[in-house]
Order: structure tokens, then sequence, then C-alpha cells
């Protein structure tokens, strides 16, 4: 027995040895090698992934979720009919341009499955023909249910079966670095996602819509984005892009989205009346600065202050004059011209509305009877 445990103990020895002095000196023989001209190289392969696992950090999941549910918008617009004359000079310059028709690009979001899809009112604002194409392949044509030039959105409606509509998301949630991912058709080269982080939340005084209370983002948002969807990590509408600030055209990383919030109030109004109706009072406003203040000797510090009132407009018919300083309306503080139109215009025309006012350094309270926001000047579709 002795001798057997001898002989099993040193071919063990030998083995062990052997197999040390292989991986020392000609470790690719146990590893696998790669041999190039120079030597031999050691490799070392990577495991692949399984199917089905998410990779860390990816937003796989949220833009599978929300991507099926943007569209690309292509419009047309026909060419205005022209005299015999103008129709002459027009063809000396433009020779077989003068029979082509104008067209635009632009995105927007099903957001119900009956055919409703959200977008800006820009981009179909002059088409005469709306065709709309879908992820999937399928394309339909689109009639407007209506428009809103004061938030810059617009409704269209299609008729196709199977349509996948977008989960409406939470924007009273959202925070400054959360991370978002923009959805659209720029430049016309098909659905493009890009990602981001929230810029900024309340932008306003951007001179771009009348009401406005935009989402910024650092996502690339580049002509053809219009209409298209900013999404959270879930996949869920958090607004509608709807521009971008640029010196070139393309995106500088400063995108403003309209918030969800806004898009379904404007939504539910175009889709039940046609229309979007605001309260209104009929004032010009001005922000009080301190160089106001100094310049008209007035210790007011916050507020806004009336510069014009139209003649017989509910403000003027409740006897507020210019020079008044409106500190709040309904018991809310007003700090800005543009929180006092969102305040007014989000209440219903008709209601009687104390507004508490600074005149002449005294307090008094004046109650207006809403009105009838005016439809703003547009051009819409014939």
């Amino acid at each position: 027995m002795k001798r057997f445990w001898l002989i099993f103990s040193q071919s063990v020895t030998v083995v062990l040895a052997g197999y040390f002095v292989v991986i020392t000196l000609q470790p690719h023989w146990v590893s696998g090698s790669a041999t190039s001209g120079r030597g031999v190289v050691s490799v070392v392969e990577a495991q692949a992934p399984q199917p089905g696992v998410t990779p860390v950090g990816s937003f796989r999941i949220a833009a599978q979720k929300s991507a099926a549910s943007v569209v690309s918008i292509n419009t047309s617009q026909k060419r205005k009919a022209r005299t015999p004359a103008e129709e002459f000079w027009f063809r000396q310059f433009n020779g077989d341009e003068a029979d082509e028709s104008n067209g635009g690009l632009g995105s927007g979001v099903i957001v119900s499955e009956s055919g409703y899809i959200l977008t800006n009112h820009h981009v179909i604002a002059q088409a005469d023909d709306i065709e709309v194409a879908l992820n999937d392949g399928r394309k339909s044509k689109a009639t407007i249910v209506g428009t809103d030039p004061d938030t810059d959105l617009a409704v269209l409606k299609i008729d196709l079966p199977r349509l996948p509509s977008i989960t409406l998301g939470n924007t009273d949630a959202l925070q400054v670095g959360d991370q978002v991912l923009a959805i659209g058709n720029p430049f016309g080269v098909g659905q493009t996602v890009t990602s981001g982080i929230v810029s900024a939340l309340g932008r306003n005084q951007l001179g771009i819509n009348t009401f406005e209370n935009f989402i910024q983002t650092d996502a690339a948002i580049n002509p053809g984005n219009s209409g298209g969807a900013l999404v959270d990590v879930n996949g869920s509408l958090l607004g509608i892009n709807t521009a971008i600030y640029s010196r070139s055209g393309g995106s500088l990383g400063i995108g403003f989205a309209i918030p969800v919030s806004t898009a379904k109030q404007v939504l539910d109004a175009l889709v039940k009346d046609g229309q979007v109706t605001r309260a209104w009072i009929g004032v010009s406003l001005q922000n009080i600065s301190p160089e106001m203040t100094k310049a008209m000797g007035i210790n007011q510090v916050s507020g806004v202050m009336i510069t014009g009132l139209l003649r017989n407009g509910p403000a003027a018919t409740a006897g507020l004059l210019a020079g008044d300083i409106v500190e709040k309306v309904n018991g809310q503080a007003v700090a800005s011209d543009n929180q006092l139109r969102n305040q007014i215009s989000g209440l219903k025309p008709g209601t009687l509305v104390p507004i508490e006012i600074v005149r002449n350094g005294k307090r008094m309270v004046l109650k207006v009877e809403l009105g009838v926001r005016p439809k703003p000047r547009t051009s819409l579709p014939r």
C-alpha cells in the first residue's frame, strides 16, 4: 500500500510541475491566443450580455416604451394663386419652382388610442396638408382638432387601429437635475433619442409664447424636434419640445419644453370645445424695478404696475387705473406680470375676483368680473 501511495504522489508532483512550466512559458496553450507577426498576444473575451438584461445606466426601457408614441409630421402648403402678370415674372426668376409647394417637418406625440396627437402650433400653422408617419412605418393624413397659439400647442387627429399612446407623467415632482430624454425627428433624418437633464424649471419671459412656464433641458433638441416628446427615465411624457436657444440653428444645450400639465389642459379644451377659453381683465403690465421705484419716489418693492387699460374692459369697468400697483389677485401674491397673467387666465371667465392694489400709497381692494380673453391673431390652416 505504501508503494502505491508513493507512485501516486510522485505522479501528481510531476503533473503539477509540468502544468506550472506550461503556464509560465506558454500561457496561451491554456487561455487561448491570437497570433500576429510580432509574437503571441493573450486574448480575453468579454462575456456576452444575457438577452433581456438592460446594461447599467442604459435608457433602453424608457426609449422603447415612449418612442412608438412619437410621430413625424410632414406638412405641405399649396402655392398662392397669382395673376397672369405675377405668374410670368415669378417664372422668370424662379423657373420650375413656380409649381412646387412649400413643406415643413416636425414631430408629435400620440396621447390617446383614439388618435389624438399633441404637437406645436407653429409646426402646422401654415399647412394645407398634414401627413403623420408612425415609428412602425404606417402613415396617415391628419386633421386639425384645434390650435392654441398662446401656448404654441395644437391637437391633430388620425384614424388608424392599434395606436400606441404615451403615458402622461407628473411634472409636479420634477426637479432640476432629473434625467430626461428628448425624442423627435431632427432635420428629417428619422426618429432620434437624445439624453440630458432638467436644467431649469418655470422659465418665462423668453418672448416665445404668451403663456410661458418652460422646462429647460440640455438634451439635444434641433429643428424638426418641435412637437416631440420630453420623457422621464420611465418613458412617461413630461413635456412637448418647443424651442431652442441657438446662434447656429443647431443645439447648444438650451432647449425648452411645454410642461405636460399645460399640454393636458389645452388638449382637454381643444378636444371638448375646439378652442381654449381663458379669463382676462384687459390691462398692460410692467414689472416693478428698483429704478422705477426710485424715479417715482415710492417704497414699493413687490407687485406689478398697470401701465394701460382697455377702454370699457373688465379692469377699467371695475375702477382700476393706470399707475395702480397690483399686489394680490384672488388672495395670491403677484411677483411678475407673467405670474399675474397666468393667475388670471387660469380662472373662469365671469368670476368676480378681488384684486388688491396700491394707489398713491394707499391699499385698496377692487372686485373685477373676469372677461373672455380675445383670440390671438393667427393664420390658421384653411
